[in-house]
């Protein structure tokens, strides 16, 4: 058997790898901003370097730029030899957005399944037991019990195993959950000079991190709105950019419902990230606008399918991605039309979101 190995200490190999962690992460946060374009993000982070002497004499932006290719995080096999981000720092990205946002959120070791106050066909054993019935498998059985109750019931010598002997082990019933993730891209996201898109796609990486790592048996449809609505991949979040866009809201909701009533899971729910004032709707092939403020003609269609969610049972989450007090009092009355959930955040703390029940008519922080 292989024993422990011991090596003199080198200092220089572990600072190079602590700088390229630092670096690496720093890298990130400037994936998310320039839309993924590496060699943007690499350029911005020379004139960093140049201005905060983020490298030091041992380990250069070079050295960092070959350890980006080595390990797999960026490649240039690609046609015309561009540089682009490899699925590892794709995920890489979503998981510190994750740890950022959602950062005191734990890991389940039950796979990530929502845990419910039923029990009945499941993953996991509890520790209720009762008598066989019909329809029970073998697995369920279980045979310490079994066979102590066949000693007790016929004795050792005249050792039998029947149907009243048998003990089952009831499993956890686990609920999976069927969510659609709407995420506005619209111009309004980056007006006024306020980059709303970037927290934005850090919300949607984070919440789909969390998604497909802690509920895996759950379902993750993504879609993005601007004048009209489509579906996009968990892979291709980093890359949005906000288009010559305005907001048409119920183009989203319209596709997101449509896509959970392909869904055969009961629990479905809609996340929505946007900056909460929607500007268009499409009639026909012409889309009607206005951009100049919060129009009847716009909200009240938005307002009826927040309400036929709730006749259905789909609640909408909304993150509110802007502070302005009239766009507020929208959401609050969108979501007061749902029943479902809002959370509030500026620019500068994604983690401090205001979360507003109205299921339950309270508020707390977060």
């Amino acid at each position: 058997m292989l024993g422990y190995r011991f090596s003199d200490f080198v200092p220089g190999e572990e600072n190079a790898k602590n700088k390229f962690e630092q670096l690496l992460s720093i890298f990130n946060q400037l994936l998310v901003v320039t839309a993924g374009e590496v060699s943007e993000a690499l350029s911005w982070m020379s004139n960093l370097d140049k201005q905060y002497n983020l490298t030091d004499g041992e380990y250069g932006m070079g050295d960092f730029i070959q350890d980006l290719k080595d390990k797999g995080y960026i490649t240039e096999e690609t046609p015309g030899g561009k540089i682009t981000m490899t699925a590892k720092n794709e995920q890489a990205i979503r998981r510190s957005s994750l740890e950022e946002i959602f950062g005191k959120l734990k890991k389940s070791k039950g796979g990530g399944n929502h845990n419910t106050p039923y029990s009945g066909v499941g993953d996991e054993l509890s520790s209720d037991r009762r008598d066989f019935q019909f329809g029970d498998t073998l697995e369920q059985i279980s045979m310490t019990e079994s066979i102590r109750n066949a000693q007790v019931n016929h004795g050792i010598g005249d050792f039998m195993l029947m149907e009243d002997d048998l003990e089952i082990v009831e499993k956890e019933f686990k609920a999976q959950t069927s969510t659609v993730l709407m995420i506005d891209i619209s111009h309004s996201m980056i007006l006024y000079g306020e980059d709303r898109i970037t927290p934005a796609k850090k919300v949607a990486m984070a919440l789909a991190e969390l998604i497909t790592t802690k509920y895996p048996k759950d379902t993750l449809d993504i879609i993005v709105f601007g004048n009209d609505a489509w579906q996009v991949q968990i892979k291709d979040l980093p890359y949005l950019e906000v288009g010559p866009y305005h907001t048409n809201t119920v183009a989203g909701l319209e596709l997101a419902m449509d896509l959970l009533r392909r869904r055969k899971n009961k629990n479905k729910q809609i996340f929505m990230i946007t900056d909460g004032k929607p500007t268009c709707l499409k009639e026909g092939i012409r889309y009607y606008k206005n951009s100049f403020g919060l129009d009847k003609k716009i909200l009240n269609k938005t307002l009826n399918l927040a309400a036929q969610c709730r006749r259905i049972k789909i609640p909408i989450t909304t993150f509110m991605i802007a502070s302005d007090p009239y766009l507020q009092e929208f959401v609050r009355e969108f979501t007061k039309t749902n029943n479902g959930k809002a959370y509030y955040s500026t620019l500068k703390g994604l983690g401090n979101f205001i979360f507003e029940d109205y299921e339950r008519n309270r508020k707390k922080d977060v």
